[in-house]
């Protein structure tokens, strides 16, 4: 990991989006072994001290070409238990996170709720936290969301606005109110990923 990072950074990558994964049971590889000799927070560490401390996990020191890296964490406010999130969030910023991209976000008094518990924590004075919105395209899409996708809370009047002809536009009005809602909320930026391509906005 660390050589395919340096790798990356000697072509010229400078954002690094640390990660846990999916479990392998929701791909197309269910039966593949789990291997979890680190995780997200591990990873930010590891990275934040090639970067900083010039060193590699071992200990041995980067003499020179150290990957100067603005590093991304993940958060989701509405995985369990939810009195946690923030403090979880908030090791991961220790450990170098200098942005945070946050789920979806469809259940917006609960992200309210956990930005809140960041700013109790001064988490939003350390990170640049990213909000994760997109418009649903469909009812079906809605639906599925909400009971097929672990960590994801769809709301049921975000349910009751999609029974509509107009799908696709009511879904992109969605969107643009739940987008009005956060941006007043205090700590926090809004990063838009569109369900065409998957592809969110970067945070530089």
């Amino acid at each position: 990991m660390q050589s395919d990072v340096m790798g990356a950074h000697a072509l010229g990558m400078r954002n690094l989006l640390c990660l846990t994964g999916d479990h392998q049971k929701f791909g197309n590889h269910p039966g593949a072994k789990g291997v979890f000799d680190m995780d997200s927070i591990q990873l930010l560490g590891m990275m934040s001290g090639m970067r900083d401390a010039k060193r590699f996990q071992c200990g041995e020191e980067i003499k020179e070409g150290e990957p100067r890296l603005f590093l991304g964490a993940a958060a989701n406010p509405f995985a369990g238990p939810f009195e946690f999130r923030a403090a979880r969030l908030g090791k991961k910023v220790e450990n170098g996170a200098d942005f945070v991209q946050t789920q979806i976000i469809y259940n917006v008094e609960k992200f309210g709720k956990f930005m809140e518990m960041c700013r109790d924590l001064g988490i939003d004075d350390k990170t640049a936290i990213l909000a994760g919105v997109t418009p649903p395209r469909s009812l079906g899409m809605a639906r599925y969301m909400k009971t097929s996708v672990p960590g994801l809370e769809v709301t049921d009047d975000v349910i009751k606005r999609m029974r509509t002809q107009k799908q696709r536009e009511e879904g992109i009005n969605i969107c643009v109110d739940i987008i009005n809602q956060v941006k007043e909320m205090k700590g926090c930026a809004v990063s838009i990923s569109w369900p065409s391509n998957g592809k969110a906005l970067s945070p530089r």
